[in-house]
């Protein structure tokens, strides 16, 4: 006999949707914001001639710029205020994260639950503030120091450029990061996800007109464009096949018997996902390596000596750029999943609960054998990701396909699609239960 929760599951459909206010009044508030956070992607900084930085940004979008403006969602070639997007905010919850994982103060602050955790947003927060001031300044000394066929990008370049800059990009991605917490709280699904997600989907059509223009050009052949629409469909199908995969490890729980009946004696299982950090070690690479390559990508053939090498290194398809990107991932892969989910943590609450391991003895055998799975999977879960994010490198190195046919951007866009719908059939079923509990309460009371 089927459970109620599988029960309910099937009975949720579109019509649903018209009896659950509360999902509706979550679903318009996230789109809302997000129509908000596309329509600042228009919105130019103040100083630049947009003809001019369009000419340079054509040059220069091969590579690390390419990656970073559509993670932007375009507002890096078109220079907006939120041109930094939401990248300072990821880097600075990367630092903080590695400096709980070392610091014995922020790991007991991490431990208090939910006042610790605040503290911690708080200095996130702080560090996203300064990191957006240090990259904003470095965007404007960059763009003073670009020119184009018709002159320089900036039309008075001086202090008073700098500092309206760092202003102007530093508070876009503060509201860009308040607007991503407020979508997690009162909309749908996770809020920085969704302004990433939204970027890249925005730009599919262009980069669709870009691939069938290249196609009518010669650039490329028909069958290689068929060849790549087909490939995408089959990379979307694998990356929801590793997503959802996982293993299962039996829990059995023993008999125990209080008054003249017995509890307990079934079986569960644990479930650990082949790749439970998801997307983020993607977005974390990727954010590190654009930390320098963003103010060097401008500097030009007169800039510093370590920004013409970022460039040499660090560019399109290089060796270099591969393996430190190969690198990044896999390491945030396997520190993202220490974090997520603690063998020693999950063998003591096991043991407390009376749960045991078939054939595996509780306590530090159990955290030990648990240990020994997650390895297993956290490798394969690595380099299947580093594998999904390299494969847009190749295929502009070799072909020029535009990056949003890439591995990186649907990934992003398959995750999140999937982490979202997820949560919109959590709200259903939680509204559905709540109309049978309503239902049984008025049956009580008649009866």
């Amino acid at each position: 006999m089927a459970s109620a929760a599988e029960q309910l599951a099937a009975n949720i459909n579109f019509s649903a949707f018209a009896k659950a206010p509360e999902l509706k009044k979550r679903l318009w508030f996230t789109l809302g914001a997000l129509i908000i956070y596309r329509l600042g992607t228009y919105i130019p900084i103040p100083g630049v001639d947009p003809q001019i930085l369009q000419e340079i940004f054509a040059q220069q979008s091969g590579g690390i710029l390419g990656i970073f403006d559509m993670f932007a969602g375009g507002a890096l070639g078109r220079m907006t205020i939120f041109a930094l997007n939401i990248m300072p905010y990821i880097s600075a919850a990367i630092i903080m994260q590695l400096l709980t994982a070392v610091s014995p103060t922020l790991e007991a602050l991490k431990k208090e639950g939910e006042a610790g955790r605040k503290k911690i947003n708080q200095y996130t927060r702080y560090g996203t503030v300064v990191l957006a001031a240090v990259q904003s300044y470095g965007i404007a000394v960059g763009l003073e120091s670009t020119t184009g066929g018709a002159g320089s990008a900036v039309l008075d370049p001086g202090l008073f450029f700098r500092l309206t800059t760092v202003i102007t990009l530093t508070g876009g991605t503060i509201f860009l990061m308040w607007l991503g917490e407020q979508i997690t709280q009162r909309g749908v699904g996770n809020g920085i996800s969704l302004i990433i997600f939204s970027g890249i989907v925005a730009n599919l059509p262009l980069a669709l007109v870009q691939v069938l223009e290249l196609g009518r050009t010669g650039a490329l052949s028909a069958l290689l464009i068929i060849a790549l629409l087909l490939g995408a469909v089959a990379v979307v199908a694998f990356i929801v096949y590793m997503e959802r995969a996982q293993r299962r490890i039996v829990v059995q729980y023993p008999k125990r018997q209080v008054g003249n009946k017995m509890f307990g004696g079934e079986a569960s299982h644990l479930p650990l996902k082949l790749n439970p950090s998801g997307v983020i070690p993607v977005i974390f690479a990727s954010s590190l390596l654009l930390l320098p390559a963003t103010i060097s990508g401008f500097s030009g053939a007169g800039g510093p000596e370590w920004m013409t090498w970022v460039n040499i290194y660090l560019g399109q398809g290089q060796p270099l750029f591969l393996a430190l990107y190969a690198a990044l991932i896999i390491f945030f892969a396997f520190f993202y999943s220490g974090i997520v989910f603690n063998p020693d943590d999950t063998a003591e609450n096991l043991k407390k609960h009376g749960g045991f391991i078939p054939g595996i003895r509780p306590g530090k055998n159990t955290a030990g054998y648990l240990r020994h799975i997650i390895l297993r999977l956290g490798t394969v879960g690595a380099l299947y990701l580093a594998l999904v994010a390299l494969l847009p490198e190749i295929l502009r190195s070799e072909y020029n396909v535009p990056f949003y046919f890439g591995g990186t951007s649907l990934l992003i866009v398959v995750t999140v699609t999937m982490d979202t719908v997820g949560q919109i059939h959590a709200h259903l079923l939680a509204h559905q239960y709540e109309g049978l509990i309503k239902k049984s309460k008025l049956k009580g009371r008649r009866g």
